[in-house]
């Protein structure tokens, strides 16, 4: 099947970013002595935590309050730590180079912010590659709605049915389906729990996607 658009979502799907961060938050709840099984954790991947809060959920199991201004900030150092010789997700440098030859634009959507998303494009050399970036307040709602998605289909003027969606999460695909895009996931070591029967596809890495 060919695509006039490939937009893809970030965390997860372009850089590994999601494995660091849930990696912070196991060691949150471990030392407060309660486990973090992905199967809860992965209910706020692709979204926020108004889907579904660790912080609320840490505090319900141990009946404490938390200064999460100071556990925030020490996490974010964790995951920064942890992230810093980050790069690229295999395929993704072949896979844009083959949209650039073949004249497909490609997009980045994503609920996380344009500082967080668009630093890393920065860094790894990846922004030259897009488009557009739509991110956190560039529409009214973050996934699961589909807002961000119908905003990247608005700014690219094509129809949705006509572009493809690369998720890793099942927020993602739920949002990118109700935007009435195409939607391949691709699980990762994160994601690999969750049932992706509502995409059109599963493939096992962004290698296996061909344009």
């Amino acid at each position: 099947m060919k695509f006039s658009a490939v937009l893809f979502d970030f965390d997860g799907v372009l850089v590994d970013t999601e494995w660091a961060i849930y990696e912070a938050w196991y060691r949150t709840f471990r030392t407060n002595g309660h486990p973090l099984p992905l199967e809860i954790y992965t209910q706020c991947i692709g979204s926020d935590f108004d889907t579904w809060s660790p912080k609320v959920h840490l505090e319900e199991l141990t009946g404490k309050s938390f200064d999460w201004h100071q556990l925030d900030e020490a996490r974010q150092v964790e995951i920064r730590r942890d992230l810093e010789q980050a790069g690229p997700m295999p395929g993704v440098v072949n896979l844009l180079e083959k949209l650039k030859a073949a004249g497909i634009p490609a997009a980045v959507v994503s609920s996380s912010s344009h500082q967080w998303v668009d630093g890393w494009l920065e860094k790894l050399g990846l922004m030259s590659y897009f488009k557009t970036v739509v991110c956190r307040g560039d529409a009214p709602r973050i996934k699961p709605a589909p807002d961000l998605w119908l905003e990247a289909i608005r700014r690219l003027e094509l129809p949705a049915g006509e572009c493809l969606a690369i998720e890793d999460s099942l927020n993602g695909v739920k949002s990118s389906k109700a935007a009435g895009l195409n939607v391949w996931a691709v699980p990762n070591r994160t994601t690999a729990c969750l049932d992706f029967s509502l995409a059109d596809r599963v493939c096992a890495s962004i290698e296996e996607i061909e344009v």
